[in-house]
């Protein structure tokens, strides 16, 4: 495990560090930084990738100490990830153009000139003068949306906190359960980002809700098992609203999934790994997972454990990765997932649709006759920033 994460930080680190110097180049190269200037933009640069790395492996003891300077750094370092595609686009772009130029002159016949050192001092001057000037602009375009972007989402976006009330039809619902109340939260990632004030304002949302049931599903914890009494007492306090029903994500099992479960046990959360409970006065079949990140550690999903002896009544699967969703459509009526955090942070595009399995990233989906909502979570991974993705509570509310 511990080898795991030096290599996935080193590969981190390299691949940060190039998107750093590439920013770094094409600035300097548009603006013309000389060398003092080049030093220090640099220095920027290094310091907020160095604390934003460094700040993720502090423990509790660390936290107000450093969530200034691990906010900051993670804002420099997002700003910097939305310039370098600012900027990687731009010159993808350029480089189309040049070659379509060549190719364009290479079939030109050229034409005679009496002067052509004359022709050339009247045109060039003007030709890199409107270079430049292109140059510069969409350098300051690219800082000015990644400083704005990444300035937004990391004070305003990522508390932006709200409720999304979906209605989900299940033919098997008998009728005296209409309306019955499902309450999801999903990667909580409590650490240092993700502490008592946000937990506050999830436990009052929540209570807005009037839920039946509480469901958390997954990525509890952020990365850090000493975290888990935070995560033991909040589930404390939702279990005074509802009773909380949860499973763990693949950041648990990066924290330590045996003791993860151990707080939220000791928090009064009914625990559903690979097994599954009867709620509503028995009526719905609720089960719950192991994420499928566990399978590399000979643990996983199984979801015929999960259901075994289960019998009528619709069923509603907990299951932290939605990737998991084409395996249980055919034996569940609706899966409720997160993981993705709807992609967190979407400049204007989103990302994530393009990269993850089937595309589920947010919002509802069906297949086989089967439902799945993704959550699109309450905490953030990585940088602790949101854009065009805000976090989330879910009230599910169940109708035939």
């Amino acid at each position: 495990m511990v080898l795991r994460f030096v290599v996935f930080f080193a590969v981190l680190l390299v691949l940060l560090g190039l998107v750093n110097a590439y920013v770094h180049r094409r600035v300097s190269r548009a603006f013309g930084l000389g060398a003092t200037g080049r030093r220090r933009f640099a220095a920027v640069l290094a310091l907020g990738l160095v604390a934003m790395v460094v700040t993720r492996m502090l423990g509790p003891a660390g936290r107000t100490a450093v969530l200034a300077v691990g906010g900051l750094g993670a804002t420099i370092q997002v700003g910097a990830l939305v310039a370098f595609g600012v900027l990687a686009v731009d010159g993808i772009l350029r480089g189309v153009g040049q070659l379509a130029e060549r190719l364009r002159k290479r079939d030109v016949v050229p034409e005679v000139v009496e002067s052509p050192v004359e022709a050339s001092s009247d045109v060039e001057p003007h030709l890199v003068t409107r270079r430049n000037y292109l140059e510069r602009a969409t350098a300051a375009g690219a800082l000015a949306l990644g400083g704005g972007s990444a300035f937004y989402g990391s004070v305003f976006g990522r508390t932006d906190y709200g409720i999304e009330e979906v209605p989900i039809r299940l033919e098997k619902l008998p009728r005296a359960l209409e309306g019955f109340t499902i309450t999801q939260l999903s990667d909580l990632h409590i650490g240092l980002f993700v502490g008592d004030p946000e937990m506050e304002s999830a436990i009052a949302l929540v209570a807005k809700t009037k839920p039946d049931i509480i469901t958390l599903t997954g990525d509890l914890l952020d990365n850090d098992v000493a975290f888990a009494p935070q995560l033991a007492r909040f589930v404390r306090r939702l279990g005074e609203i509802a009773p909380v029903y949860a499973i763990p994500g693949n950041h648990d099992h990066y924290a330590g999934v045996r003791a993860t479960l151990r707080h939220l046990r000791e928090g009064g959360a009914h625990v559903l790994f690979n097994s599954h409970a009867r709620v509503a006065e028995g009526q719905i079949v609720l089960a719950g997972v192991d994420d499928v990140w566990g399978r590399r550690r000979g643990r996983g999903p199984d979801l015929k454990q999960a259901l075994y002896g289960a019998g009528d009544g619709p069923r509603i699967l907990l299951c932290h990765n939605p990737v998991f969703f084409p395996e249980a459509s055919p034996e569940v009526d609706l899966q409720l997932s997160g993981h993705t955090h709807g992609g967190q942070f979407n400049p204007g595009v989103r990302p994530a649709d393009l990269v993850l399995p089937f595309g589920y990233v947010a919002g509802r989906y069906t297949r086989d006759g089967s439902q799945l909502y993704v959550n699109r979570g309450f905490g953030t991974a990585g940088p602790p920033a949101r854009l065009g993705s805000p976090p989330e509570i879910t009230k599910l509310v169940l109708t035939s």
